[in-house]
């Protein structure tokens, strides 16, 4: 970001500020429990105070940041306890969502998953740089975004939103912690077949045992 801009304020301005730190907190260049000094943020981020702190606040709101009694900010630390906790919960409201994705989806919700998969195999989840990437990342969250796209039940995507951001942090943490290979294709195409074939129950099967692999794995790499 441009540093040399003046501090602005309103609602435009929050929401650019809080895109741009939620995207550095989930690409983990914040790290978690790094304090968020209102004085290197404006430095960093060219923004003023107010944008800041409501930006802060709304990232509070999803998980991401956490408010300190007289200490300000801190990026949201991370734990297994944590980890299990977002994954169990991913696993039942994407089981649930998916449920009613089956109960109210047609002919065209099937082709988006269909064309939402098949742009997802194609690309390799790790990039050169031995991160996760990028576009991968982008197809998958389409690919789990249109499993549940029509699900009628708004708070339950509200919550489910929040958990999927929270979980993609600890994605890109975990690709340094992983030890045993993993087959991401083939889990995908079981959830996608699943759902193909309105098989609710199975469906949500696999969508738990999806995400519950993913804490194994990195559990398994030793991760603090």
């Amino acid at each position: 970001m441009d540093q040399s801009r003046s501090p602005e304020s309103g609602p435009t301005r929050t929401a650019e500020v809080t895109d741009v730190l939620r995207n550095d907190i989930l690409e983990v260049r914040l790290k978690p429990g790094e304090r968020l000094r209102f004085d290197d943020l404006r430095e960093h981020y060219g923004a003023g105070i107010s944008p800041l702190r409501e930006a802060l606040m709304h990232l509070a709101a999803q998980g991401l940041v956490v408010s300190e009694h007289r200490k300000g900010y801190r990026v949201a630390p991370v734990s297994k306890e944590d980890l299990q906790e977002i994954a169990r919960l991913r696993g039942e409201f994407d089981a649930l969502a998916i449920a009613e994705s089956i109960r109210h989806g047609d002919e065209l919700w099937e082709g988006r998953i269909i064309a939402a998969f098949h742009a997802l195999q194609k690309r390799n989840k790790i990039g050169p740089d031995s991160e996760i990437d990028r576009d991968w990342e982008r197809y998958h969250i389409r690919f789990h975004e249109e499993l549940v796209s029509e699900c009628k039940l708004p708070k339950l995507m509200e919550f489910r939103s929040i958990l999927d951001l929270q979980a993609r942090r600890y994605r890109r943490i975990a690709v340094h912690y992983l030890t045993t290979p993993r087959d991401d294709v083939c889990e995908h195409k079981s959830i996608r077949d699943a759902v193909l074939e309105r098989d609710a129950e199975l469906a949500g099967q696999l969508i738990r045992e999806h995400f519950r692999k993913t804490v194994d794995i990195i559990l398994e790499g030793n991760f603090a």
